[in-house]
């Protein structure tokens, strides 16, 4: 199997007795376990992958070109879908790759790119799920200033402010974790993307202050967000509940729903693998991982959308 591979200059440079090992690759486990079901494997992920591609896409070009859904709620949607697009193709090409090679060995800076624009891209959906939130939470119980309060200028601020938010985020986090991981030991991770929790393992670094910059940085991008999607949320629900008309209250239900499916399915992995002290000892961190990685990206338009009446129409009018 692989080991380490260390520049020449490095080894010519240490003198002996004092030689220290300084990884420059890392090998990807992937699936490590399932290894006889590579190009079954590869053949599941493609499909999925396809799938999430698109969907997402179809929901993109409805949505631009039918003049009735080109509303906030919309608007929004279509952010979420073009992010969940970036988000799945920073990870999911180099995993069906690696699903059918032997040499699975990703350089130490292609890994850092990679954590880099997982974290950016996660981030900037943390920060734009709760935008949705309040978004549903204007159209239900404030429906009379909705259109004044949620223009156009409005819903443009809020995007690029999530995605300013994030990007930003996680360049705090590359300068803050970078510098304090050393990887000085075995270089094989456990996982099938460069991921904080597998590469905090095989570091020599303190584990106790890698952890506190961890969590200091992940629990305002997840926690925070979670917290204002979920009061967003408490408050739809306790207007709905007092709305005398039941179609009113059927139609709130419906809207709202699907995407409280996605927030919860979203925030619950990320804080289950990230922000809980505890997460680093999950043994199925694949498993977890898929759920927002794969699974989340794909199943997003058909929640959130593909249901939907206005959508079901503007489908029908494309085909047409």
């Amino acid at each position: 199997m692989k080991r380490l591979t260390l520049p020449l200059e490095l080894l010519s440079s240490v003198g002996p007795g004092n030689a220290t090992l300084m990884v420059t690759e890392f090998i990807m486990l992937g699936f490590g376990d399932l290894k006889k079901l590579g190009h079954f494997l590869f053949l599941v992920y493609v499909i999925v992958y396809l799938a999430t591609i698109s969907g997402n896409l179809l929901l993109v070009v409805l949505v631009s070109t039918q003049q009735r859904l080109q509303t906030p709620m919309y608007f929004f949607l279509v952010n979420l879908l073009c992010l969940e697009v970036c988000y799945t193709s920073n990870i999911a090409p180099r995993m069906l790759e690696d699903l059918l090679r032997e040499n699975k060995a990703i350089s130490l800076v292609g890994c850092i790119i990679q954590l880099y624009f997982f974290g950016a891209l996660g981030s900037t959906e943390c920060y734009l799920l709760p935008v949705m939130s309040y978004d549903r939470y204007l159209a239900v119980c404030r429906p009379l200033h909705y259109p004044t309060l949620m223009h156009g200028t409005m819903c443009a601020g809020l995007v690029i402010g999530s995605r300013v938010s994030g990007f930003t985020v996680a360049a705090a986090f590359q300068a803050a974790m970078v510098p304090s991981l050393t990887f000085c030991g075995d270089n094989e991770i456990d996982h099938f993307f460069c991921d904080l929790k597998p590469l905090q393992k095989l570091s020599c670094s303190d584990p106790h202050l890698v952890n506190l910059v961890c969590m200091s940085l992940t629990a305002p991008a997840t926690l925070a967000p979670f917290g204002l999607s979920l009061v967003s949320y408490w408050r739809i629900l306790s207007t709905v509940l007092h709305t005398p008309s039941v179609t009113s209250r059927q139609k709130a239900f419906c809207t709202c729903s699907s995407h409280l499916v996605v927030v919860t399915l979203f925030y619950g992995t990320l804080i289950l693998v990230y922000a809980v002290p505890l997460a680093g000892q999950v043994s199925a961190l694949n498993n977890f991982s898929l759920l927002y990685t794969v699974v989340t990206p794909m199943c997003n338009p058909f929640i959130d959308s593909f249901k939907n009446k206005d959508v079901k129409e503007a489908l029908r009018k494309l085909r047409s």
